[in-house]
Formats: structure tokens, sequence, C-alpha cells
């Protein structure tokens, strides 16, 4: 998978559901479960109001307070932010509880953040982590 790629469906997904519009992205799933009515797109939904915004490889992600990076990428529709040393497979979040390390990401420079445990915050800049994420270690 390219990491152009998942910029492209990003864009795709949010030109089919703009923020505020309330709605998923078709087989996106949504992590609070169903979203309700139109308009309304529960606790975590984009037309909650309140919220800031962080980066994801150079497009805007809106967070809730108290809200994941993985729960922030998860709402937004992306499902992968890092890729597998070996093979380059995608990988996001898995176990949701910081057990499994399938959610890593660099995060303000710094690789191998658990996503799922890392609350997200107002000007994070989060990159998709390509293999290990110590590209220093092998100067």
């Amino acid at each position: 998978m390219s990491h152009d790629g998942g910029v492209d469906l990003l864009r795709r997904i949010r030109a089919r559901n703009p923020v505020g519009s309330g709605g998923s992205a078709p087989g996106a799933g949504s992590p609070e479960g169903s979203a309700g009515s139109a308009g309304s797109a529960g606790p975590a939904g984009p037309g909650s109001g309140a919220g800031f915004e962080f980066s994801f490889d150079g497009l805007p992600v809106r967070a809730l307070p108290g809200q994941s990076i993985a729960a922030a990428l998860w709402a937004a529709g992306i499902l992968s932010w890092r890729t597998t040393r070996l093979n380059g497979r995608p990988r996001g979040a898995f176990c949701g509880i910081g057990s499994c390390y399938d959610c890593l990401a660099t995060v303000n420079g710094a690789p191998n953040n658990r996503a799922c445990l890392l609350p997200a915050r107002a000007g994070d800049t989060v990159t998709t982590q390509e293999g290990n994420g110590r590209a220093w270690l092998q100067e």
C-alpha cells in the first residue's frame, strides 16, 4: 500500500462526507456504534461541536478533548497509520488497550507511540510510521 494511497482515500471520504454532515464513510465503520439520526454522529462524531484539529500526514483531523489519536483517526475514516517492517503491510488499531503495539505512530517527530493510548492534542503532528520507526538507529 503506498503512502499516497491513504491520503487520496481520506480526500475521497471527506468529499463524500464533509465535516459536520453527521454521516460516516460507507464501509468505514464507527467505533462508537450506530450514528443515530442524521446530523448527530454520537459523542465522538463530527457534529458534536467542541473539539480541535491535529494533522495526520499533512491533512487536518478533528478530535475531541480526551479522545485518543487512534479514536480520532477512526472517526475520520482512517484505519491504517503504520506499516510493518518486513513486508510494509498496513496496520492500525487492533486491541485498543495498548497491548498489541499495532497502532504505533510517529507523533511530533517521536516514533513508536501507541495511538490508542495517547490523547490527541491540538496542533499535534501525526505521521504514518514506516517500518520500525527508528530511522535514526540505522545511520
